[in-house]
Parts: C-alpha cells; sequence; structure tokens
C-alpha cells in the first residue's frame, strides 16, 4: 500500500509544484460562479521547470516514504487530506475577489464610537425615547423576517415596514426569478453585527444608516424542486458573509412609541390594531403607516462597497427648493427607485404599459416601439440576478422650453442582460455592472406631497396606492399622471457616457460659476473597471472577428484591472448583445467613454507601452483615433 502511495507522491507532486508556477497564486474572481487564474505579475509563466528544487523534495520525501513507512504513510494521508482541503478552499470561486469588496466594505462603513455617541445624542434631542439598542435588535428581527418572506416568496410580513420604492424592488426580482423558472433558497442565515453608521437630518426627514454584516447559504433551484432537493442544494452551498447598508427614514418631530408600532401589530400614528394591507392605511385613523411620517421606514438598502459615506453638492437644488421649499432628495430617490424596478420589470415582461402612471407618453411610446420591434423579430431582453447598489440624485434644472423642471439620478446597477431568441435559455453571461441616467420630470410650479412621505407609489392628487392597470390616470379621482403635473414622472434613461455628452454644456456652464466648479472622478471601484472592460469586449466582438492582438490587450487589461478572464471571455462571446446599446463610434459619447478608460489606465500615476496600446487600440475602435493624444495631454 505504501509502495502505491509513494508512487502517487511522485506522480502527483510535480504537478501541484507546476500549477503554483503557473501563477496560481495570483487568482481574481468576480461573483460566485467563477475563478480566473493569472500569470504572475511580470506576466509570464515559468512552466514545469519553475518550481525551483521541487523535484529534490519529492525524492526526499519518495526515499523517506520506503525506509520508514510505518511513520510516513499517515503522515501522507494526513498531509493528502491537508493539501486537498487547502486547495479547496484557495480555489474557491470568488474568494478572493470577495474578500477584497469585503475589506472595501468594511473601510467605507466603518466609524468611530465618538461618532455612534453623537449621532445618538442628536437623535434623543428630538425624541428622548428613542434608545440604540432595541433599534440594532428590532433592525436584526426585520432583516431575519426578511430573508423568510423572500424565500417564502410572500412579502406581506414585511410589507408595512419599506418604502414603495424597497417593496418594488423585491416584488420585481421574485417576478423575474419566477420568469426564470427558478427560486433562491436560504440556510443557516446569522446576523453577525448590527451598527450605527451615519444619521443625516434635513428638514424633512432623519435618515438613520445601519451597517448590517451577515452570513448565509444561498442557491437558486428550479421552481418545481421539491423542499428535500432544495435543502440538499443549499446545504452544500458555501457560507457566504456579506455587508449590507439598510438605510431607514423618519419625519423629524415622530416620537418613539413604545409597544405601539407595526412590529407590535399597532398602527404608529394612533396605537390601534393593524393588520396590515394592501393600502398599507390603518383602518381607523388612515395614516399611511409605511411614509416614514410616523415610525422608522426601510427605505434603501445598498451593497456595503457602494456606500458613500460623504455626499456631493446636488447642483440646483438650492434653486429648485425655491419654487418647492419641500422637495427632498429622500422621497426623489424613492421615487426614482420605484421607476427603475418598474423600468426594468416593463422590458423583462415585453409590456410597456407597466410603466405608463410613471412615466410621459414621450416615454411611454419609445419604449413600446422598441419592445414591440422585439417581438415581431421573435427577441426578448433578459435580465438575470438584477441587483442596485444605489440611486442618488445629481442634478436639478429648467428644461429648455421653461414649462418643466428636469431632475437628473444616477442609477448604479447591475445584471446578467442579454437581447436573445424569445424560446431559447440565454446564454451564459457575466454580470455587468451599469450605470444609467434617469431624467424625471415635473411641471413647474408643482409642489412635494408631503403627506404621502416615502410611500411615493401614491397620487398626489388622492394618495390612493397606484394600481397595475395600463392606464395612465388614477384609477380612483382620475387625475392624469403621466402629465407630470402632479409629480415627478420618468422623461428618459440613458447611460452614463450618453448623459455626460449632452449634458457636456451644462457642466461648463456650471464650471464657469464661482464656487461650484465640478471635480473629475476618478475611477477606483472595481464595479465601474469591469462596466469598461466587457464596454470594450463587447465592441471588440461587434463586427464578429477578434483577433489575437485585441485579446491581447483585453487579456492585459482583465490582468492589470483584477477583472477574471474568464468574465471578459464571456463577454466576447456574448457580444453586442451584453449591452442594452454599444457607445455609437465617432460620437461624444465615444470621446466621453475615452476618457474614462484614460481615468482607469491613470489610476497608478503613469501609463506604460501595454496601457498606451490597449488605449489606442480602444480609440481606433470608437472610431476617434487622433482625440487620444489629446486626452492624454488633458485637452
Amino acid at each position: 500500500m505504501c509502495r502505491w502511495l509513494a508512487l502517487i507522491v511522485l506522480i502527483l507532486l510535480p504537478a501541484l509544484g507546476w500549477a503554483r508556477a503557473g501563477g496560481g497564486q495570483h487568482y481574481r474572481s468576480s461573483g460566485r460562479d467563477s475563478t480566473s487564474r493569472s500569470a504572475p505579475s511580470r506576466g509570464f509563466s515559468e512552466g514545469p521547470s519553475g518550481g525551483g528544487d521541487g523535484g529534490g523534495l519529492v525524492f526526499y520525501l519518495v526515499a523517506l516514504t520506503f525506509q520508514h513507512p510505518g511513520m510516513m504513510c499517515p503522515l501522507l494521508i494526513v498531509g493528502g487530506i491537508i493539501l486537498s482541503m487547502y486547495l479547496r478552499n484557495r480555489d474557491r470561486p470568488g474568494s478572493t475577489q470577495k474578500a477584497f469588496e469585503q475589506r472595501e466594505a468594511d473601510l467605507r462603513t466603518q466609524v468611530s464610537p465618538r461618532d455612534v455617541e453623537g449621532w445618538v445624542n442628536a437623535l434623543k434631542l428630538k425624541d428622548p425615547a428613542f434608545e440604540l439598542a432595541p433599534f440594532l435588535e428590532r433592525s436584526k428581527q426585520l432583516f431575519l423576517t426578511m430573508q423568510r418572506a423572500w424565500m417564502n416568496r410572500d412579502l406581506s410580513p414585511v410589507r408595512p415596514s419599506m418604502s414603495d420604492a424597497t417593496f418594488q424592488r423585491f416584488k420585481t426580482q421574485l417576478k423575474l426569478m419566477q420568469d426564470q423558472g427558478i427560486r433562491d433558497v436560504l440556510a443557516d442565515v446569522q446576523v453577525l453585527d448590527a451598527q450605527l453608521i451615519g444619521l443625516d437630518q434635513s428638514d424633512w426627514f432623519d435618515t438613520v444608516h445601519l451597517r448590517i454584516k451577515a452570513q448565509m447559504r444561498d442557491v437558486d433551484v428550479p421552481a418545481a424542486a421539491s423542499e428535500a432537493e432544495a435543502s440538499r442544494a443549499v446545504h452544500t452551498a458555501p457560507v457566504e458573509s456579506f455587508t449590507e447598508v439598510w438605510s431607514f427614514v423618519r419625519k423629524p418631530g415622530a416620537k418613539t412609541r413604545i409597544g405601539e408600532d407595526v412590529y407590535q401589530g399597532k398602527c404608529p400614528n394612533c396605537g390601534a390594531p393593524f393588520r396590515g394591507g394592501a393600502t398599507n392605511n390603518c383602518e381607523f385613523c388612515k395614516a399611511v403607516v409605511n411614509s416614514g411620517n410616523y415610525d422608522w421606514t426601510l427605505a434603501q438598502i445598498t451593497q456595503g462597497i457602494e456606500h458613500a459615506r460623504y455626499y456631493s453638492t446636488i447642483d440646483g437644488l438650492l434653486e429648485a427648493r425655491k419654487s418647492d421649499p419641500a422637495l427632498n432628495t429622500e422621497a426623489l430617490e424613492d421615487r426614482a427607485s420605484l421607476v427603475f424596478w418598474k423600468w426594468i420589470e416593463a422590458q423583462s415582461g415585453g409590456e410597456a404599459r407597466r410603466l405608463s402612471k410613471l412615466c410621459t407618453s414621450g416615454f411611454l411610446e419609445s419604449l413600446d416601439a422598441e419592445l414591440g420591434t422585439l417581438k415581431r423579430q421573435a427577441r426578448r431582453k433578459v435580465f438575470l440576478e438584477c441587483a442596485v447598489g444605489g440611486v442618488m440624485a445629481r442634478m436639478f434644472r429648467p428644461d429648455f422650453s421653461g414649462e418643466y423642471d428636469e431632475a437628473h439620478l444616477e442609477a448604479r446597477w447591475s445584471a446578467k442582460m442579454a437581447i436573445g431568441p424569445q424560446n431559447e435559455p440565454p446564454p451564459e453571461l457575466p454580470t455587468v455592472p451599469q450605470r444609467w441616467m434617469f431624467t424625471l420630470v415635473r411641471k413647474r410650479g408643482a409642489r412635494t406631497n408631503t403627506a404621502n412621505g416615502m410611500s411615493t407609489s401614491r397620487c398626489p392628487h388622492c394618495s390612493a396606492p397606484l394600481t397595475d392597470s395600463i392606464s395612465t390616470r388614477c384609477d380612483y379621482c382620475g387625475v392624469e399622471l403621466s402629465s407630470g403635473a402632479p409629480d415627478w414622472v420618468l422623461a428618459s434613461a440613458q447611460t452614463i457616457e450618453a448623459w455626460n455628452s449632452r449634458e457636456d454644456e451644462i457642466f461648463r456652464a456650471a464650471a464657469a460659476r464661482p464656487g461650484q466648479r465640478p471635480t473629475e472622478e476618478i475611477i477606483t471601484d472595481v464595479r465601474e473597471r469591469e462596466r469598461l472592460i466587457y464596454m470594450m469586449a463587447a465592441m471588440a466582438a461587434a463586427d464578429g472577428v477578434v483577433d489575437e492582438s485585441e485579446r491581447k490587450l483585453l487579456k492585459l487589461c482583465s490582468t492589470r484591472w483584477s477583472i477574471p478572464w474568464s468574465k471578459v471571455e464571456m463577454a466576447l462571446q456574448a457580444g453586442p448583445q451584453l449591452f442594452d446599446r454599444l457607445v455609437p463610434k465617432g460620437s461624444p459619447e465615444a470621446e466621453v467613454f475615452l476618457h474614462s478608460l484614460v481615468q482607469m489606465a491613470l489610476v497608478d500615476g503613469r501609463i506604460d507601452k501595454h496601457e498606451l496600446r490597449m488605449l489606442q487600440s480602444a480609440a481606433l475602435r470608437l472610431g476617434i483615433p487622433e482625440r487620444l493624444e489629446q486626452i492624454l495631454a488633458g485637452k
């Protein structure tokens, strides 16, 4: 037996040494289902001979095994088990990338005890009954209840505690999974920590930010899978840890009512029994319990890696408040998030009318025509694993006609998105980060309905919940909603490149105003790196031919930017369908995109010859090779 073990060691150890020398120590991955190994940082693989004197070690072990079989055989067996466990953990899909992301999330959500004490004191000045420990405990219980509701595909237990946009997010995600014939199964859900990490206070809302650290087993199974099959599948999945930031809002002046809130089955306004229901109205006092006017309402869930501790100035907000003093970003961002998820739902189902109460007639016609074209071609849009990193207000301004006000909000989201045949399963796709700008419009002179608070899926005229009917009018009072006269509605949705190029004149005007010069964002986050390289891969594959030099340049980028090559290869195979639209050649958008690539290459302060070749290739693909030199010179 020991002689056979020695022979196995003799065969396997050089192979293991070769795997390590080939660059296994530098693997990087993204997502839970991918692992990619790249070569060492100098860019070359040493091959079998790169193991130094590993061969001498092998023969030494073999000799010891023959000389002392009684001692060496058990050691080899134990060593083999340990080595197997080490390799399995080392090569676990996404482990390195997740470690980087977890570290980034920890840095973004780290606060001092002094900060926490200050925030709690600020809250207690308005609400002496507020105590942090019960609030954290209640949030933990809400987290656990939400996971059960998600897995059971029944959100009614948590509906009163979340804003309309947060509810629409979960509702749409469940619908997307149902359309795909799958369901999510969770096990071993545990909250590791909950901590207060921020407080924003305004005249309209107090916003509390909590960091939730948790872990669970999570797996998708066929919708028809039995409970026994689902249980077996989830218990073979690894336990994964993650960090989220939960933002709760409440109107200033609202007080903690111990024992009289939705968690105890009471109306937070009058204390009467509250049984829930689709409208979220108290049957006694008619209060909208999830408005944030009476108690804390969960308004946003942000991934830890996307959390922004400091907020930039929103251009035009102060001017917009002159005509609407109650205008606030909390409710507006919730409204934009609601619109985003309805937009995803409409495209996924091929029914533009799902957006009829939340967009202008012009946008509805445009989307309806686009989806109608896909139907005639027997194609469809597919969104898998759709998630939002955050929705942020960026700019307010009057439109060119002077008849409407515009609000520009950025949505950072990700999905496995493709356009393909209706009756075929989607191809294997990477999860692609996206940056889109949503422009919402409202008639000039319209005022924010503060009575609805964070319940943003309501008629601003009669406060009735918006239904899913295809009518553009409120089904209760008949007011026209798509006109933008009563509330903000979606007028356009564009990629960040398209928006930046269209709004270039506005930025130049803003730069000319003293004290408001905009600063360029240095792109360092992994989501943006992924988005840029996937776009490059999609553009390279657009003509159906990707030559070897382009593959080498993309592989260089994947190594430099810590993006798994396996994911980039999937992007190459998916081609243009990976994005809703590619950057048009020779357009202002192309210049914006090239500028982003240059920023990315300059993160380390310099551009070497390999990166320059990549930029030259990208500039050629974008149809603006002559602009690269000017951009590099800062012109």
